[in-house]
């Protein structure tokens, strides 16, 4: 749920990407961190193993004028896919208000993208959530790579539901579609949050 501060006039939301381990999604934050204003971002905090995997977590944060008066924040993690540390996942999990799952489009990558899609269900479920509560965006990437499954087939393993979740064919290392991928998932949680809190966000613009 977004951290609301009116005494500092600030609203933070937190947005999580995640997927299978080296699926890009530290790549991510190093493009979005490379692409923006300098002004309107932080620093990004990265804790690497040698081997360049996340080991805990990485940590961006970006400003916004979306809410007005207010200083609105996006504060975007990632988090390890190994099994090894799923208790991280949870815990970085609690009150995201956001998810982007990052897959990895090889071929012999499938099963391991749908363990981790399972693996943030169950930690979702254990955190009192689900993804019929939260929004989320997917990103196929790796699309530069000639053994890349066909969208097709990566729709049908983690896109088949009712109403599909929004998808983006990605390049992470090159920068395609991360900043429309990270555009997607800010849209649907300030519109998740004016659905639920309208009313006090009419409040927050009249007092500021």
């Amino acid at each position: 749920m977004p951290s609301i501060h009116p005494d500092q006039k600030t609203v933070n939301f937190k947005i999580v990407y995640c997927g299978t381990p080296l699926s890009g999604k530290t790549a991510n934050l190093h493009q979005i961190h490379a692409k923006l204003d300098p002004q309107g971002r932080s620093d990004l905090v990265s804790l690497s193993t040698a081997q360049d995997r996340t080991l805990f977590f990485d940590f961006l944060s970006v400003e916004s004028a979306a809410i007005p008066g207010y200083k609105t924040s996006f504060h975007l993690y990632t988090v390890p896919g190994q099994v090894t540390y799923n208790a991280t996942l949870q815990l970085v999990l609690r009150q995201a208000d956001g998810v982007v799952f990052v897959a990895d489009s090889q071929l012999d990558r499938q099963r391991d993208n749908v363990l981790a899609f399972q693996a943030l269900e169950a930690n979702l479920r254990l955190n009192g959530s689900s993804l019929d509560r939260l929004p989320l965006v997917l990103q196929y990437n790796k699309r530069d790579l000639p053994n890349a499954a066909p969208v097709e087939y990566l729709e049908f393993l983690l896109n088949n539901r009712p109403v599909p979740w929004l998808s983006f064919e990605a390049d992470a290392r090159g920068g395609r579609n991360i900043l429309a991928t990270l555009n997607a998932i800010s849209q649907a949680v300030l519109a998740q949050f004016r659905s639920q809190h309208g009313k006090s966000e009419r409040q927050m613009a009249a007092v500021s």
